[in-house]
């Protein structure tokens, strides 16, 4: 068992029963896959039609037809997570977590320990499509400023085998730290946030270096939460040297794309149901363009039925077991360009609001723009004033995660205004990128 598998298996996490569960579905032929999946869809809307209030206030005519459940959003889910958990399930027996917020609409979500075994389990089997599960990882994502969390998260990269880069800091003289430690380390492959892992590709194009020549051992590099266009592939596979791997996923669902070896977006069937649906909410053939839902087939603790991220997408089927993704429109973060000449990825306003906003319909929504270099304008949804420590929570966060003496204004509407996908940028910058 690696040392993954253990620490799951530790703090309660069936993974040996998800694993058996796993290899079952991916065994069940073709002309019964169907089958599987309408019936998996039939039960966990029975169940929770049957042991969740919050699902069944929301359906109040019952399960007739699949498209007749309702469509939900974040903003359904905006109040206390206690109050959405099934019955038999409390916050001490299922695994809590909150999303990134990175379309300035984050919440706290529960799934039960099995559902979130089988998490586990198909991430572990789509890495291993690339021979990547718990190989060395140079890992491009943020990290909590607090001292606790950043104890637990700096402790499970060490099991984890990863390393984890300040992502917050994109100067040529980080790049060069960076650089050294590749020369040092020998990682396997990278994985983060593109929109960071592509700042870093274009300084080595621009210094003419490629990673795997000063890193032998590099295999693939993983790129997640942002939009991976086709140029950005063009910029780190010339940087690297290595496949660029495309992965597609919500933490309070699952993984929901993973690209094969053949550069396949194959959509997560095993454990989700995904349809794509227009304005009307009515469902759309393979291959148009529409609104992604998708819903979790094995969550008890928590309904994530029919549940819009607010990302577009095209859908094409191989057969009855493979669907893949074709086409994505999701969003892509502007850089945080800084007076003293520093650069940070716009996702670090998840962690500088983070302190604020807590499992409360106090603050719902909220959207950053910067206006000038040293000054930035956070536009929050709240049917009441930040307090003036909340202010200043704030602004000491964007002080520690960015640079001191910038200047921050704070204006309260009752609702933000979103992009014509329904998606609310988190970040804006206003500053010639």
């Amino acid at each position: 068992m690696n040392i993954t598998d253990f620490s799951l298996k530790l703090n309660g996490f069936p993974i040996k029963e998800a694993q058996n569960k796993l290899y079952e579905i991916q065994n069940i032929s073709e002309q019964n896959y169907n089958t599987y999946i309408n019936k998996a869809k039939s039960d966990i809307v029975s169940f929770h039609l049957k042991n969740n209030s919050f699902y069944k206030s929301v359906c109040k005519n019952g399960f007739t037809a699949w498209d007749k459940l309702p469509i939900l959003t974040k903003s359904d889910l905006q109040f206390p997570l206690k109050d959405r958990l099934s019955n038999g399930y409390t916050l001490q027996n299922v695994y809590v977590n909150k999303t990134s917020g990175s379309t300035g609409n984050p919440f706290y979500f529960a799934k039960d320990k099995f559902s979130h075994a089988l998490t586990w389990s198909i991430i572990q089997n789509r890495f291993n499509w690339h021979d990547l599960y718990e190989k060395k990882q140079a890992r491009f994502y943020g990290i909590p400023s607090e001292t606790v969390p950043k104890i637990k998260e700096r402790t499970k990269d060490f099991f984890a085998n990863r390393y984890r880069f300040n992502v917050f800091d994109l100067s040529d003289d980080a790049f060069e730290k960076w650089i050294e430690k590749f020369k040092k380390t020998k990682f396997v492959y990278l994985n983060g946030y593109t929109t960071v892992i592509v700042a870093f590709a274009k300084y080595l194009n621009l210094n003419n270096i490629v990673l795997k020549d000063i890193c032998p051992s590099l295999k693939a590099c993983v790129v997640t939460s942002e939009m991976c266009f086709e140029d950005d592939r063009t910029v780190m596979n010339t940087a690297f040297g290595i496949p660029v791997i495309n992965e597609y996923g919500a933490s309070e669902l699952d993984l929901i794309a993973f690209q094969n070896t053949k550069n396949q977006w194959i959509i997560n069937t095993e454990s989700l149901f995904i349809e794509i649906v227009d304005d009307n909410d009515t469902s759309l053939p393979y291959g148009e363009l529409g609104r992604i839902i998708v819903t979790s087939l094995y969550n008890k603790a928590h309904p994530f039925i029919r549940y819009e991220l607010g990302d577009l997408g095209i859908l094409k089927q191989i057969d009855s077991k493979t669907i893949i993704l074709e086409k994505l429109e999701g969003r892509r973060e502007d850089m945080v360009l800084l007076p003293s000449g520093k650069i940070a990825p716009g996702l670090s306003f998840y962690y500088v609001t983070k302190s604020v906003m807590k499992d409360t319909d106090a603050v719902k929504e909220i959207k950053v723009t910067q206006t000038d270099l040293d000054t930035f304008e956070i536009h929050y949804a709240s049917d009441s004033e930040l307090s003036e420590k909340q202010m200043n929570d704030v602004k000491i966060a964007l002080y520690e995660y960015l640079e001191p003496n910038l200047k921050v204004y704070f204006h309260k509407f009752k609702q933000l205004e979103r992009s014509k996908s329904g998606k609310l940028k988190q970040f804006t910058s206003l500053i010639k990128q």
